[in-house]
């Protein structure tokens, strides 16, 4: 294989395991009915007029499967960090005691399992658009190269090749998506 092919081979690879990486990363924030610190991963405070991430103003933790525990640096953002949560409309309801806020992580009904299965398979086939795309990249950049002067043989290698990688990466989405389901109808 030629050095060009093998660079946008390499480059072809890392685009479809990025879009495996996001896959994974939208999916750790569907909640399976256990309390997760990454639930509050996109909720954002005012602190001193600057937005900031949840995370950077306070301690999150998970005391048990149940609860989430947010403790602020400063007591005076207890009122900021409750007002943020209830406007980033997440389904649960902060508990502010003046120390700490905890939020009570309620059981997934059969219905809401079943709506974020449904999103877990929409996710899914957003990753493997994205896969399928950097395939035909790479395919255009093999036409390309072939009208370049590219053997024919390199070029029907370089289509192997990616078809190849394409196919591991649409087994490792559906392995990626099969376990989040499973994960999301264990009650």
């Amino acid at each position: 294989m030629t050095d060009e092919l093998e660079l946008i081979k390499e480059e072809a690879q890392e685009k479809m395991d990025k879009a495996i990486k996001h896959l994974e990363y939208e999916l750790s924030h569907l909640r399976a009915g256990r309390a997760n610190p990454l639930l509050l991963d996109g909720i954002h405070v005012d602190y001193y007029g600057a937005h900031t991430p949840l995370s950077q103003v306070s301690s999150i933790n998970t005391p048990d499967a149940k609860s989430i525990l947010i403790q602020p640096w400063e007591k005076t953002m207890l009122g900021v960090i409750e007002k943020a949560i209830l406007a980033a409309n997440i389904g649960m309801t902060p508990i502010n005691n003046g120390e700490v806020i905890r939020i009570n992580v309620p059981p997934l009904t059969e219905e809401r399992r079943h709506q974020l299965v449904k999103q877990i398979k929409s996710e899914g086939e957003t990753a493997k658009i994205s896969v399928r795309t950097s395939r035909k990249w790479f395919l255009d950049e093999l036409k390309a190269l072939a009208k370049d002067g590219l053997p024919e043989d390199e070029e029907k290698n370089g289509e192997k090749i990616i078809q190849d990688l394409t196919d591991k990466h649409i087994i490792r989405i559906d392995k990626v998506v099969e376990a989040k389901e499973k994960e999301i109808l264990t009650v």
